[in-house]
């Protein structure tokens, strides 16, 4: 346990994800007060909305006027994602969002062209492309991150090297161009991971790359999103993207997991971490009654066990005032 970090950095993405996996498209007040809510959590980044195509996806039309609405708190980042120049270039130009050059890739030929319609080595092509129009704007790297790191639905077992040689392309291709890449993700898109093989990836890519931080972007589809938390945390991994309540999930990553589990919960981890001593900077009880907020939004009960159990606060306080009597 010696390795545990003493704070971890969670990336809140539930709003952007966890709405646009639904097949309804929720009010923009609903979605705003979701955001305004996690803003007073003390989460230091929050994920608000898709610059996609309205046709492709409708739950995101609105991208621009949902930032719009949000009530932005000083000290927090909300950015978004965007798949192509058109995408980028409203995010550029709307007020509040928070853009850094961010990358993505592919371990697994099958999902690529399932998500992106285009394989692996293809999705390098674009990246390059990519990096250059983040050079010539002047937009700072932030991190690239490697999806079915772990294994794919449609590919199987996917051999761990493979991931690892995509981010040392990453990184290599960044120091090309005069920049560094400072943060490296593995994304378990596909629920395939289990500690083992988090820890396996985890030592494989610091040994890789040593320079940069490693995060993680972990689903619970199939129940142990916890214990791979738990795993990266004993390796000493401290940056974790999340999703309040468990909202989201991937829309392409078959078996029916958009039905089904979505990220990590952020509040659940959070409580993890918290139970371990690890300080997150988050207010644990604003943050479940955040994940109430976007239960009832969404309408159904939604993954997440904190906000359905409760804390320990309660029944510590109550131990305590028992002894004190």
């Amino acid at each position: 346990m010696s390795d545990l970090p003493k704070r971890v950095h969670f990336h809140e993405e539930g709003p952007r994800e966890g709405f646009q996996i639904e097949r309804e498209t929720f009010p923009l007040a609903q979605r705003a007060a979701l955001v305004n809510a996690l803003s007073e959590t003390g989460l230091e980044e929050i994920q608000v909305a898709s610059f996609v195509s309205p046709k492709a996806v409708p739950q995101m039309a609105d991208a621009e006027a949902l930032f719009e609405a949000v009530k932005r708190k000083p000290g927090v980042r909300y950015d978004s994602v965007w798949l192509n120049e058109r995408g980028f270039e409203r995010a550029r130009a709307c007020p509040g969002v928070h853009v850094t050059g961010r990358i993505a890739l592919y371990a697994s030929d099958a999902f690529a062209l399932r998500n992106n319609n285009c394989t692996a080595a293809e999705m390098r092509s674009r990246v390059n492309g990519w990096l250059d129009r983040y050079a010539e704007v002047g937009v700072p790297m932030e991190r690239a991150l490697v999806m079915a790191a772990f294994g794919c639905n449609f590919e199987g077992e996917v051999p761990p090297a493979r991931a690892i040689t995509e981010l040392v392309w990453a990184d290599r291709a960044c120091r090309e161009r005069g920049f560094t890449l400072p943060r490296v993700y593995l994304a378990d898109t596909m629920g395939w991971a289990n500690p083992q093989s988090v820890r396996r990836l985890v030592g494989m890519l610091r040994e890789a790359l040593p320079e940069a931080e490693v995060g993680l972007h972990l689903h619970d589809t199939r129940g142990l999103g916890a214990a791979n938390v738990l795993a990266a945390l004993e390796m000493g991994v401290s940056h974790f993207d999340s999703s309040v309540a468990g909202l989201g999930g991937c829309p392409f990553a078959g078996h029916g997991e958009a039905k089904g589990a979505g990220n990590i919960c952020t509040e659940d981890m959070v409580f993890l971490c918290h139970e371990m001593g690890i300080e997150t900077g988050i207010d644990l009880d604003a943050l479940v009654e955040a994940a109430r907020l976007a239960e009832s939004i969404i309408g159904r009960t939604l993954s997440g066990r904190l906000m359905h159990a409760g804390t320990l606060a309660h029944y510590r306080d109550r131990q305590a005032t028992a002894r004190s009597s």
